[in-house]
């Protein structure tokens, strides 16, 4: 199953979401599922991000359908990446 890498910056009403009900966290991961994709990993970060999420995803329309719906709540913008494992990388050239 494809690999994803979510980059994730709270915005301000996400910073006051997370601060009144930390455990929205995990709902999200939840609702994630829903959706069709697993969060396989998860951080907390300092710097630039908030949040990395390694998430499975079945294909690429499925991971651009969570990131639309977790980026249309306002509560965080999005930075999705595929990962390849670099075994499949390196055979691939």
């Amino acid at each position: 199953m494809p690999t994803y890498i979510m980059l994730s910056t709270l915005t301000p009403e996400g910073v006051a979401t997370v601060k009144n009900n930390p455990q929205r966290i995990r709902e999200v991961n939840k609702e994630v599922e829903q959706l069709g994709a697993t969060v396989k990993a998860q951080w907390s970060t300092l710097g630039r991000f908030d949040f990395i999420n390694v998430v499975e995803a079945p294909d690429d329309t499925t991971m651009a359908r969570v990131s639309l719906e977790l980026g249309s709540r306002g509560t965080a913008t999005y930075e999705t990446l595929i990962a390849i494992p670099v075994d499949d990388f390196i055979a691939a050239l």
